[in-house]
């Protein structure tokens, strides 16, 4: 059973640390507390999220005992892996108002009744200063410099903020505070779990395996999924919209969704993937809604679309927006809201994502007066 497991994680993580370790400790049958730490700095998880999550319920469904950490305490400071400049610090209420969301949406993959949920603020919060100075003084300042985000904002001139040097003792001493044996996460999280481990040997605990997975790149097939983005699937969205934006992917990007998040056998995964590109995205959206809203909703969430997409048929129920001033399409795609950004809208013209009237409409293309209807990314919206 053990080196079961160890085959699948294998096939699915981009590295494994110690490798040979995790496999003696899953074959000997022992049972591991498995921890995954997830920062409530948006209110919704997405699917890109479902990498990781899966593989959680793959520990789980073997008796392990998964541990995820709503990181309510790191959320204030801002991760800053991957990151060119330093996050804004969010408030204790912003961060609470997100957290109550995650507890919601993990139901949709795990099974809470086998699953430890923890707040970090549980321990960290509870730090004197003495205790904090008895962790940074648990590593150096040049290893925590070594990071690869750190490193090139130094060499750039960018700033680096003093309270960012807390994250991965925080994020480490989390796997202190729960005992972790194993601990998961994206590529970006390398450097953090790592440093995990030399912190619980600098704790007297034996230090935790290391297992990262790919990033899932968003809907605009260049940067990884994210809420700051824009560029997200959210795994609580309405049924109508996950579907939307899964057909809205691109081409390219249909073997990966498929093979990270789908959650299909691999024989299912090979049957999706003989489809052709628009058969098979269609199929990977309606798994996606499947699996987490359900078979009905996914009927509804395809029919749908294909009413409004495939007939091009314009709903009696639209949204409406009204007009002030001159405006152009990339101004109004992001005052109604289909797109986050103008560099979001003008992508998603180029793409031929937009319409006006059933019409499809470009960069160039003259802005729509009031009485049209304009329809993006399943929304349709009567200008007034």
């Amino acid at each position: 059973m053990g080196s079961g497991l160890f085959q699948r994680l294998h096939e699915r993580a981009v590295k494994i640390d110690v490798e040979g370790h995790l496999r003696s400790r899953l074959e000997r049958g022992e049972r591991l507390r498995v921890k995954l730490g997830l920062d409530p700095t948006a209110p919704d998880l997405h699917v890109g999220h479902l990498v990781v999550l899966d593989t959680l319920r793959m520990f789980q469904d073997e008796g392990h005992t998964v541990v995820v950490i709503i990181g309510d305490y790191t959320a204030m400071i801002g991760d800053p892996s991957g990151r060119s400049e330093t996050r804004p610090m969010l408030t204790e209420d912003q961060v609470e108002k997100n957290a109550e969301t995650y507890f919601k949406q993990l139901d949709l993959v795990l099974d809470r009744k086998k699953i430890e949920v923890r707040r970090n603020s549980e321990w960290l919060a509870a730090m004197s200063a003495a205790d904090i100075l008895r962790l940074l003084a648990k590593a150096t300042l040049q290893q925590v410099l070594q990071r690869e985000d750190f490193a090139e904002r130094i060499k750039s001139g960018a700033a680096v903020g003093a309270h960012e040097i807390l994250y991965p003792f925080n994020q480490a001493y989390d796997s202190v505070a729960v005992k972790a044996d194993v601990e998961i996460g994206g590529t970006d999280q390398l450097f953090n779990l790592l440093f995990g481990r030399e912190i619980q040997k600098a704790y007297g605990q034996e230090p935790q395996d290391v297992a990262v997975f790919p990033l899932l790149e968003g809907t605009d097939g260049v940067q990884k999924m994210s809420k700051s983005l824009g560029n997200y699937i959210g795994i609580n969205e309405p049924p109508e919209q996950i579907y939307g934006k899964t057909m809205s992917i691109r081409d390219e990007l249909i073997e990966r969704y498929v093979r990270l998040v789908s959650g299909l056998d691999p024989i299912q995964q090979a049957e999706v993937l003989a489809l052709g590109p628009r058969d098979a995205k269609a199929a990977l959206a309606r798994q996606l809604v499947d699996r987490l809203h359900g078979d009905e909703a996914a009927k509804r969430a395809e029919e749908d679309f294909n009413t409004k997409f495939r007939k091009r048929e314009i709903p009696d129920q639209k949204e409406t927006h009204t007009i002030v001033g001159p405006t152009d399409l990339v101004s109004l795609l992001v005052a109604t809201g289909i797109a986050n950004s103008r560099n979001e809208a003008r992508r998603l013209l180029e793409q031929g994502g937009v319409r006006v009237n059933k019409e499809k409409v470009g960069l160039d293309s003259p802005a729509p007066a009031p009485g049209d209807v304009l329809s993006a990314r399943r929304r349709y919206i009567e200008l007034k």
